[in-house]
């Protein structure tokens, strides 16, 4: 089951994919982040029988817009580790990213004069949680999982490296395109093909089971730091080839497209515009 959050004259509301351009509106949820607060927002999405709609690809805004918390993996495919000169960590690096820096998925990203130095891309893959998490085990960490979908973990270098901190550099307003929808977990299973490209470029490919941590993993060591909500997201790294690391440096420029595809779970695609 595909749910994804869709633009309307009147906001915004949850709905059921039936295919590319057509749902099943999901009555009395403005988005999928307020479904998931229903333990059982399965059988909701389900069994709903709202109007039938049409919709584009800019009618899609962020699958769950407003999550209370966004968790970023970094350092979690081997390949990206040593293209940045790392050695594999024995626990996951975590940053946070703000609601603020998510956009929908074929939204333009605005990006202002003094920001759009050294822009890269980031395919990857996110989690959503469907079910409060708190300090659970690997074993249990799957029926915490609500599913899964695509993120561009958009990142300004220049802003990143300031500090020893990256949070300046990947949390910037509208950002990071984030959908296309929600593939429920029952009907994905990591392991396909995530691939970014740069216009028609393909910059990065790697099988998504290929991670250090893999999702249930990531789901129990945050849990054991503080607890997961249902609507939170965990978004896993990404692999080699971004911009940064290759020689000399590509980075994203005016009215470049980034596209990212997962195999199982659709594609985002964002043109950066300069301010």
């Amino acid at each position: 089951m595909r749910l994804a959050t869709i633009r309307s004259a009147q906001g915004t509301f949850a709905a059921r994919v039936e295919s590319e351009n057509s749902a099943v509106r999901i009555d009395g949820y403005a988005d999928v982040g307020a479904l998931l607060q229903e333990n059982n927002w399965r059988e909701i999405a389900e069994q709903a029988s709202g109007d039938a709609v049409s919709f584009g690809p800019t009618d899609l805004e962020a699958v769950v817009p407003a999550p209370r918390k966004i968790i970023c993996v970094g350092l979690n495919y081997a390949n990206h580790i040593k293209e940045m000169g790392r050695e594999l960590p024995d626990v996951p690096t975590l940053f946070v990213k703000f609601p603020d820096a998510l956009t929908g998925p074929f939204d333009d990203v605005l990006i202002p004069g003094y920001a759009n130095a050294a822009l890269d891309w980031e395919g990857e893959l996110a989690v959503i949680i469907g079910k409060r998490a708190r300090r659970v085990t690997e074993a249990d960490a799957a029926g915490h999982i609500a599913g899964y979908a695509v993120m561009n973990d958009y990142t300004m270098r220049d802003h990143q490296y300031r500090t020893l901190q990256w949070h300046q550099g990947k949390s910037f307003e509208k950002s990071a395109g984030f959908g296309p929808w929600m593939t429920t977990s029952d009907a994905y299973e990591p392991g396909g093909e995530l691939a970014t490209y740069l216009g028609d470029e393909k910059m990065q490919t790697t099988p998504t089971d290929d991670l250090v941590f893999n999702p249930a993993q990531l789901v129990e060591y945050i849990s054991h730091i503080y607890p997961l909500d249902a609507g939170d997201v965990i978004v896993t790294g990404t692999p080699g080839g971004v911009g940064h690391a290759r020689d000399p440096k590509r980075y994203i420029g005016d009215g470049d497209v980034v596209k990212i595809e997962i195999d199982g779970l659709g594609h985002i695609a964002n043109r950066t515009v300069f301010e």
